[in-house]
């Protein structure tokens, strides 16, 4: 008698969480769709500044992921961080209403981003604890596809709006307005939910901290360390399409369709992971990405571009997704601060990543792009070399 292989259940509580991020994408999806053209074109700002600003965004959101970790290892408390991570990144939405000048705007961007990194950490561990081993990056990739879903429907509402009212400032300005409001109501739904606390570590400090976590883990901040300096802002890509002939309103929908694929992608490659191993999942990422860039150096179509973006969609459920799933197999006592630290590491070097890339990209995109298909190869040899062990 054959029997069929039960479907994997999904706790309520990833999909409450799922929810948070739904309605949180959607918000800040509508307004980083829009951003960098904003940024450089309304504002007047240059892409070197915008290199910069991206690379200070992301360094923002790194610099408290370890404090953030540890500290939600250490009580053991999940729920408080992630509410005030929350809290604080639907706070800084409220620049936009009052400021569209270049020290206005960048400084939303970077506020913004502390919520991030502060919530990110205490959240995935949450997330872990509440999905099992054997289905947790089913979990993960199910609570991404939920976070991109909001991604998706964050920039046809704005495509909307820029086609119904057209491309001017005040448009912008109402788009900023439409988008605060799930932000709003985000951080009123996760109050609802349950908190699910870890085993604390009360007297262990930042340093202690570290040194227990997992050789294995540490093996894999090498590979992705190296990974991340090829990992510029998609903002970057977002130029690329308008230098290509995208008008606002299109690149919207680019957007869109890269979420989409997220979106579509992100369950399967959990499923994917769970059966096959997370490590072979983590280089498939890394060798997308590699082909996405040198791909983007050749491209001179329309519809080169749009493949691009769809299949880098595919990349970000595997990168975003199971990375986590991974480094909560290395890392199971001390998750939250695992991921911290993960977060802080290429954190820090997505700042470089980004300002190299803005740099070269004033001289010439294709070089930029050529870079990060080259750092994504020896990531990919660099993991290998080292084989951190994972649990899947």
């Amino acid at each position: 008698m054959i029997t069929q292989e039960k479907e994997p259940r999904i706790h309520p509580d990833v999909l409450k969480l799922g929810l948070v991020s739904f309605l949180t994408d959607l918000s800040s999806e509508m307004i980083f769709t829009v951003f960098a053209v904003f940024f450089t074109t309304v504002a007047g700002a240059s892409s070197a500044l915008l290199g910069l600003i991206e690379g200070l965004a992301d360094f923002s959101a790194s610099s408290l992921n370890y404090f953030a970790g540890w500290l939600s290892d250490r009580n053991g408390k999940r729920k408080g961080f992630v509410m005030a991570g929350y809290g604080f990144s639907t706070l800084a939405k409220t620049i936009l209403l009052v400021s569209n000048s270049i020290p206005g705007l960048s400084v939303f961007r970077v506020i913004e981003r502390l919520g991030k990194g502060f919530r990110g950490p205490p959240r995935d561990a949450w997330l872990s604890s509440i999905a099992g081993q054997a289905t947790r990056g089913y979990a993960f990739g199910v609570h991404k596809a939920l976070d991109k879903a909001g991604a998706v429907v964050g920039p046809l509402i704005a495509y909307g709006l820029l086609s119904w009212l057209g491309e001017s400032a005040q448009t912008y300005q109402t788009l900023f307005w439409v988008a605060f409001v799930p932000a709003v109501i985000s951080v009123l739904v996760l109050t609802r939910i349950t908190d699910q606390p870890g085993a604390p570590h009360e007297r262990e400090s930042i340093s202690q901290n570290w040194q227990a976590l997992s050789p294995a883990f540490k093996r894999f901040l090498l590979p992705a360390g190296i990974f991340a300096l090829a990992y510029f802002s998609l903002g970057f890509l977002l130029l690329k399409a308008h230098d290509a002939g995208f008008s606002v309103a299109q690149i919207v929908l680019l957007y869109a369709l890269f979420n989409t694929t997220c979106v579509m992608a992100a369950p399967l490659v959990g499923k994917l992971g769970d059966r096959v191993g997370r490590s072979r999942i983590i280089v498939l990422g890394y060798t997308l990405y590699g082909l996405i860039n040198l791909g983007l150096v050749f491209a001179t179509s329309r519809w080169e571009i749009i493949v691009a973006f769809a299949f880098y969609g595919f990349f970000y459920s595997i990168d975003e997704s199971q990375s986590k799933a991974f480094i909560a197999d290395l890392e199971p006592e001390r998750r939250a601060t695992a991921v911290g630290v993960y977060n802080f590491v290429t954190g820090m070097l997505y700042l470089p990543a980004s300002l190299v890339a803005g740099a070269l990209w004033t001289v010439s995109p294709g070089l930029a792009l050529g870079l990060a298909a080259g750092l994504s190869l020896v990531a990919i040899i660099v993991f290998w070399f080292m084989r951190p062990a994972s649990g899947s």
